[in-house]
């Protein structure tokens, strides 16, 4: 997905304040524009079928459907819409869920006005926005793994399938991981795809998610 010059932005908060707090935010940036704001988790599933819609920044916890109720289904109703989760809560089980749910990134209502514009840009790159907190349930996460006896060591992937893998957590395209490796953009996209095969993943971030595990890219 290319990003575009201006990103459209849809906030959905059941908080007008949050919501007024965000649009002031973003639309004070050339690169962003809300053009829509709804209260709830099914009115966010409505008009981010729109093609109007370049991300939307989801509460954690809405009426009617959550935030993650609402990114699960726009994940599989609208796969290519960029989804940003935002939340009161600093919990790795919600972050997580985020993450299972098809959402780019974790943005803390506390610090909002810091990480928002990073965390869209990154999400709208392509790429996971891990705020501190994270990065460390990210590593007992791993360290649990471990302990329940998983073989740190054991890897179902080939050498070229990890080479991809890491290109693709470190943000790089098809194109630039097909010059890079000397393969074609197909093999690359082919790769990708018995990899999400076999790890049971759907989408880059959960790529990236299992690159941090194995040592491929520093979080």
């Amino acid at each position: 997905m290319t990003v575009p010059l201006k990103t459209r932005v849809l906030l959905a908060d059941d908080h007008p304040v949050v919501r007024r707090g965000l649009r002031d935010v973003l639309d004070a940036e050339a690169d962003f524009q809300v053009v829509a704001e709804v209260d709830d988790g099914a009115s966010a599933v409505s008009r981010a079928l729109d093609d109007d819609v370049d991300l939307a920044i989801l509460d954690v916890t809405m009426p009617r459907l959550t935030g993650l109720q609402a990114a699960a289904e726009l994940a599989q109703r609208r796969p290519e819409l960029r989804v940003l989760m935002l939340s009161m809560h600093d919990n790795e089980e919600y972050f997580f869920e985020a993450l299972r749910a098809g959402a780019s990134g974790y943005v803390l209502k506390s610090v909002v006005d810091r990480d928002v514009v990073e965390a869209c840009r990154a999400t709208m790159r392509g790429e996971p926005f891990v705020y501190p907190g994270a990065v460390k349930a990210l590593i007992r996460d791993y360290v649990d793994r471990v302990q329940s006896g998983e073989d740190p060591a054991s890897d179902p992937l080939s050498r070229r399938e990890s080479e991809v893998i890491k290109l693709i957590a470190e943000g790089h395209t098809s194109k630039e991981i097909a010059a890079l490796l000397v393969i074609s953009e197909k093999t690359v996209e082919r790769h990708r795809a018995n990899v999400l095969a076999k790890l049971g993943l759907r989408n880059k971030v959960d790529l990236t998610r299992y690159a941090i595990r194995r040592g491929l890219v520093t979080p």
